[in-house]
């Protein structure tokens, strides 16, 4: 199938697609005008790698994980190397949020504070945030 019929079907930009490919994700045989000639499983790489994507997982990890996954959602055929990435790729994860935790702690006080002051004193015109 060529690239527009597999945008069709995955519902993914042609753009994406070629990105994809660049990426070392899909493969493309060309035909003898140029064009790419995909194979008929790859629509379910595709939707494979729309997930593993959604799953926060950057394409250098996919590309090395990807001939482990089977099926659409996808799953993933256990190899110690394997779940040693995804949990390292979980611990990543796991580290943003306890930042943004902080984040939203250190924000969230300074919204407070802002706040009380504000309840007691009068109402001033400023430039905040201009």
């Amino acid at each position: 199938m060529r690239i527009g019929e597999l945008s069709n079907r995955t519902g993914v930009s042609h753009r994406l697609l070629r990105y994809y490919e660049e990426q070392g994700l899909l493969t493309a045989d060309r035909t003898g005008g140029g064009f790419r000639e995909y194979g008929p499983d790859t629509p379910t790489v595709v939707r494979q790698i729309r997930a593993l994507l959604t799953a926060g997982l950057p394409t250098r990890v996919i590309r090395d994980i990807l001939p482990c996954a089977h099926g659409p959602a996808p799953e993933l055929e256990s190899h110690p190397d394997m779940l040693a990435v995804l949990r390292h790729e979980l611990g990543a994860v796991e580290a943003r949020l306890e930042c943004l935790a902080e984040t939203r702690d250190i924000l969230a006080c300074y919204l407070a504070a802002t706040e009380a002051r504000g309840a007691s004193e009068p109402v001033r015109s400023t430039n905040a945030g201009r």
